[in-house]
């Protein structure tokens, strides 16, 4: 589960955490990275770290396609919930008013949760260390001792990480200033708000084709570094990365 791997982490390293610490799901190309060949490899190549540092806390998904501007309203779904619905149709929303009281006990259940999926985010050691190690190991014992399916635990986590790090229940930037700051993007043209879809576009399926990039969804092939030049015209980084020590 990625959920228990990202807090086992922190607790692990809590005392010699990097400057910035990353968690991103381990194949390079994956559906869900906000880039055009969906190139986990390019989106850290371009994150701005000292915009990180900034922060404290940034998602490295900037278009709203799944999450944003709302994706859970704990409040109503909570009175929704079907007993007898199989585990492939529960809703993280059924119990995530119930697990957010077990998780931030002083703080009111919010009335919306909103961010852009899929639990990629970059961090620093300052905002980690913001919160005791003892909240962590509190987020450990819930995800080892809920009833709730590995799935289910680790969606409401992946709405969750956000509020850990002191954003606001709905974190959902503007698409092409979040591009800008995030990752140099700066020249993107944007549809609206929450799309620049030169940069990201809902892909066909989740699983992509084998061979990609090189082949496409139809078999195929593509001249790959002509793509990437293509798309490179919009990346403008506005500071340097060097200097900045990220794990």
């Amino acid at each position: 589960m990625f959920a228990h791997a990202e807090n086992s982490y922190i607790i692990d390293h809590y005392d010699q955490l990097p400057e910035v610490v990353i968690f991103q799901h381990a194949n390079q190309y994956q559906w869900h990275n906000d880039d055009p060949l969906y190139d986990g490899r390019r989106t850290l190549e371009r994150l701005q770290l000292p915009h990180v540092l900034e922060e404290g806390y940034v998602n490295l998904r900037c278009v709203w396609t799944l999450g944003c501007q709302v994706e859970i309203r704990p409040l109503i779904e909570e009175t929704e919930i079907v007993p007898t619905a199989a585990p492939s149709e529960q809703r993280a929303g059924w119990y995530y008013k119930e697990a957010f009281q077990f998780l931030f006990p002083d703080v009111p259940v919010p009335s919306e949760i909103g961010l852009s999926c899929c639990a990629q985010f970059a961090v620093t050691a300052t905002k980690l260390r913001e919160r005791p190690k003892s909240d962590y190991e509190r987020y450990r014992r819930w995800l080892l001792e809920t009833p709730l399916a590995d799935e289910l635990s680790g969606r409401i986590l992946e709405y969750s990480w956000h509020i850990v790090f002191g954003k606001e229940a709905v974190h959902c930037p503007d698409a092409q200033s979040c591009y800008c700051s995030v990752y140099g993007l700066c020249e993107l043209t944007c549809e609206d708000q929450g799309v620049c879809m030169s940069q990201y576009t809902l892909p066909k399926y989740s699983t992509l084709p084998h061979g990609w990039p090189e082949y496409g969804w139809d078999g195929e092939w593509r001249n790959v570094s002509q793509l990437r030049d293509q798309q490179a015209q919009d990346f403008m980084p506005i500071q340097s990365h060097e200097q900045v020590n990220a794990h």
